[in-house]
């Protein structure tokens, strides 16, 4: 350490113990193994940030009115200086998110790395990607154009079918019966209130379980092949890190986001009225389904099926219970690839071959 930074170092370690924390990350190892894939989770965490940062600059210009939001983007990104730029990193970034969040969670899933004592660590990952997911729904509408107002009242409508409590919950994110100005209110409060303090719980809870557990070893992992995390494996993170960065600047550089056209309800649908890329895989799945099976509305079947394959994918760790001892479930594994592919598929299939 240079010599002028030591007092800093030792008054701050009189007061907070970094010696303690240097200590403990001098004893974390990565295995060698694979090591590609454990990039994944600093990548997703990274990028979280990103969105945290250009999310808190991005409300110094926008208004979250019917009358308003619209025009505050239209401002920022034709006035501020590199605003749109700023809003460029923040849509790309959020795709990027969802992605690299999705990669990890199937790299985690493949190396078993959600084997006992490791089960709320998936869990708590399951609930993140979800969260990021619902973060990429409700910040769609906030432009206030006429695909986000479409789409978001296709999807909402989904809400309606579910039995008992449906029309409930579409009143309730809607703020009424109808996708207006209220619904732009409710979407905004969702999106920069209550998705960010859950999300900052469930994150730091993931992190601690993560450092407390540290990095899972790959089934039949040689001992003798593992790397410090500090400072070599953090080093390389950083690398990553700023690799991704150059990624999304020059995404954001030359593939500037579109903001479209103001919304308008009385106009007709646009035409080629999609979700999201992470959604594609449900919306074509909607797409497909007969609109009745055994007599129940398909829609409501399809995300039946969706919510129940959920369900099973998150209990996982508990299903393989062999996987802490050795022995994985081959039918779990094969049943991972299979949904992996299915996924891949139908979004495909939603993106490029619908019209066919």
């Amino acid at each position: 350490m240079m010599r002028f930074l030591r007092p800093i170092y030792g008054w701050l370690d009189e007061r907070f113990g970094l010696e303690d924390v240097r200590e403990f990350a001098s004893h974390k190892t990565v295995p060698l193994r694979h090591t590609i894939w454990y990039y994944m989770g600093g990548i997703t965490l990274f990028l979280f940030g990103i969105q945290v940062i250009t999310g808190i600059l991005l409300l110094l210009y926008y208004r979250p009115t019917e009358a308003s939001a619209y025009e505050s983007v239209q401002y920022l990104i034709s006035e501020v200086p590199f605003g749109w730029l700023l809003r460029s990193i923040h849509s790309w970034s959020a795709n990027l998110l969802v992605g690299a969040a999705a990669v990890h969670m199937f790299s985690v899933f493949f190396l078993k790395a959600y084997r006992k004592p490791r089960e709320l660590t998936w869990v708590t990952g399951i609930l993140l990607l979800a969260l990021f997911m619902v973060f990429g729904f409700t910040g769609y509408l906030l432009p206030w154009n006429q695909l986000a107002f479409f789409a978001t009242k296709v999807g909402t409508e989904l809400l309606g079918v579910v039995p008992v409590v449906g029309e409930t919950m579409l009143r309730m994110v809607r703020g009424g019966e109808h996708v207006t100005g209220a619904t732009l209110t409710r979407m905004f409060g969702f999106h920069v209130a209550l998705l960010p303090a859950i999300t900052t719980v469930v994150v730091t809870v993931h992190l601690i379980f993560v450092q407390r557990q540290g990095m899972s070893e790959p089934l039949g992992e040689a001992v003798d092949r593992q790397m410090p995390f500090f400072p070599n494996f953090l080093l390389r993170d950083l690398m990553v890190w700023l690799a991704v960065l150059g990624i999304l600047g020059t995404l954001a550089l030359y593939f500037p986001w579109e903001l479209g056209v103001k919304a308008d309800p009385l106009a007709p649908a646009p035409a080629g009225i999609e979700p999201e890329w992470y959604f594609l895989f449900m919306f074509q799945a909607l797409r497909i389904m007969p609109s009745t099976v055994l007599s129940l509305d398909g829609r409501l079947v399809t995300m039946a099926m969706v919510a129940i394959l959920g369900v099973i994918w998150t209990l996982v760790p508990w299903i393989d219970r062999g996987a802490g001892e050795g022995r994985p479930s081959r039918a779990i594994h094969w049943g991972g690839a299979v949904l992996l592919v299915a996924v891949i598929v139908l979004t495909i299939w939603a993106k490029f071959f619908h019209h066919a």
